[in-house]
């Protein structure tokens, strides 16, 4: 049991580590002054690999380092933050938590998309003026045209990537002992390659990547 307890200890400060370096070197301008930033990805990998309070811990310890770091947004844009990644991540978790098995991982990841994309929604006209310094009339305009756009890419890009990686990083895991071997439920031949859900992530990223090239006027 305490090798359990530090063998996932070791693996959830790796995500956080992860999480914490794709925040500060992957940031990426989409639309406006809003950046879109990879972590979202190690944080719902580590909620398919463990569980919704797991994806939880990894938000609020990258989210509040992040805070004390690198962002110049303060307490709420560290709420923002946990929010959004939670949104995402906990869902996913919970889903898959649930039906382990390819169906329940794509149904996750797509479910989390969703909630990201309504939460946000509603906490960017929340709580945007306040930490923005925007009044509560122009947030509201920005709702439609940038808001939501960056969400809809920023969630189908998390679904997308983490599709893809899940796999591989829990292999990698398990072949260095920091995740748990393979349960009787998920046979071997499961790790076989499979078109489906690397189709399934191709498509959500070139959707995404239509879709902000689109916003940009590129056709």
């Amino acid at each position: 049991m305490k090798h359990t307890s530090t063998k996932k200890l070791t693996t959830l400060g790796l995500l956080c580590t992860l999480a914490y370096i794709a925040t500060v070197f992957g940031r990426v301008p989409l639309i406006l002054f809003l950046k879109y930033d990879p972590k979202d990805v190690v944080i719902g990998i580590g909620g398919l690999l463990f569980s919704p309070l797991t994806a939880l811990a990894i938000s609020v310890i990258v989210s509040v380092t992040e805070m004390f770091t690198v962002s110049s947004t303060g307490f709420w844009g560290c709420l923002m933050n946990v929010i959004s990644s939670c949104a995402f991540a906990c869902p996913a978790a919970y889903v898959y938590g649930k039906r382990r098995r390819l169906s329940g991982a794509l149904g996750g990841l797509l479910g989390g998309w969703g909630c990201q994309v309504a939460v946000m929604m509603l906490w960017n006209y929340l709580v945007a003026p306040v930490y923005m310094g925007y009044s509560r009339e122009a947030v509201a305009q920005l709702l439609l045209p940038a808001f939501l756009p960056f969400n809809v890419i920023k969630g189908g890009l998390n679904a997308g990537i983490a599709l893809l990686l899940y796999k591989p990083v829990v292999t990698a895991l398990r072949r260095s002992h920091l995740a748990e071997a393979l349960p009787a439920s998920e046979p071997a031949g499961k790790m076989r390659f499979r078109p489906g859900p690397f189709l399934t992530a191709l498509f959500l990223l070139a959707s995404c990547l239509l879709l902000f090239l689109s916003l940009r006027g590129a056709f």
